[in-house]
């Protein structure tokens, strides 16, 4: 099964990505936000990734490898393992150029994407108790049918096209007069985090970079701590888009040779986040996209004073956990507020 496209990840082809990925999409906001500033003590400027069609950051990837796909024409159609993000970034890529596309989630995967992806024409197949299962499915049909397997992390296009937000988030900064002190990237298999080291280590090489992890799944973390690839049992966060059991080699050493630090953040870290962004700047993320802000809540005392960008890697909360986060949130200040008798 190919895994991997013939090209190399760097600034030169990242660059040579942005023509390909703004023939479909528009460079997202870079803001900040007063109460937000307020909150965390520092000027936390987030990268609206969720602003995207696809209300993730993938989908930049997507559309830079199809396009390098389509020309090619070495297989049938396309498939790949998903939790939803990369599977709709997939599917509306393959859709632009009429290729077959197949996807296949865990059972028990978020509704929302899954009908997302059904929507933007792909084939959705169920299999398997979680990401790592679905994509031993994958390899079995990319087989039978002569489909190529788009893996979520070893694809330098992919790659190549997602660090377009990147060169974006250093462009606007210049503009600004400003320059990162530190930027915060969710890891699920590590694509952003891998298009962050190559667009700022070349542009902005003084920025601190750090990669968030969930602490139920933090493959990354422990690998980086290692030195080699470190897979874990189980991944369960209610973050999928960062619940991944086992790391890619090829984003790994982009990353041991990269990254500053790993942080590892809680599930209620992240619903923290997730309250604290609506509040402040009004805007509804998900798991993954809200782990950037809770590590920076959490490190705020090193951060404070300092200019941070917070990469919100998405928006495709689930609904069913909406009550579950903001009926928690409630619950405390009924408790906090409730005088005494």
């Amino acid at each position: 099964m190919n895994t991997r496209c013939d090209t190399s990840v760097s600034l030169e082809q990242i660059r040579a990505a942005r023509e390909v990925v703004y023939h479909t999409l528009k460079p997202t906001p870079l803001m900040d936000y007063p109460l937000l500033n307020a909150e965390l003590g520092a000027r936390v400027f987030l990268k609206h990734e969720n602003h995207l069609p696809t209300g993730a950051f993938k989908v930049r990837g997507g559309l830079n490898f199809m396009h390098h796909f389509a020309a090619a024409k070495t297989h049938h159609g396309v498939i790949t393992a998903t939790r939803g993000n990369h599977g709709q970034s997939v599917a509306l890529a393959a859709s632009l150029y009429s290729i077959p596309s197949t996807v296949v989630v865990p059972f028990g995967n978020n509704p929302e994407k899954n009908a997302a992806m059904k929507a933007y024409g792909a084939r959705l197949i169920e299999y398997g108790r979680d990401f790592d299962e679905a994509r031993e499915e994958v390899a079995r049909l990319a087989e039978a049918e002569n489909l190529r397997f788009i893996h979520s992390a070893n694809e330098p296009h992919l790659i190549n096209g997602v660090g377009t937000y990147a060169l974006e988030i250093v462009e606007t900064l210049q503009e600004l007069g400003q320059q990162a002190d530190a930027v915060f990237v969710p890891i699920g298999m590590g694509s952003g985090l891998c298009g962050v080291i190559t667009a700022f280590r070349a542009l902005s090489p003084k920025t601190k970079i750090y990669g968030v992890q969930a602490e139920a799944a933090p493959s990354y973390y422990l690998s980086w701590k290692a030195g080699k690839v470190v897979g874990t049992e189980t991944a369960d966060t209610f973050a999928d888009g960062v619940a991944t059991r086992g790391p890619s080699e090829f984003t790994l050493e982009i990353i041991l040779n990269g990254v500053d630090e790993i942080v590892l953040v809680s599930d209620d870290e992240i619903r923290e986040a997730i309250r604290l962004l609506w509040r402040t700047t009004h805007n509804l993320v998900e798991g993954a996209g809200a782990a950037a802000t809770a590590a920076t809540i959490k490190l705020r005392d090193r951060l404070k004073g300092q200019t941070v960008v917070n990469v919100v890697s998405g928006g495709n909360l689930a609904r069913a956990e909406i009550p579950r986060i903001f009926a928690l949130a409630n619950s405390d200040q009924t408790c906090q507020s409730s005088p005494s008798r």
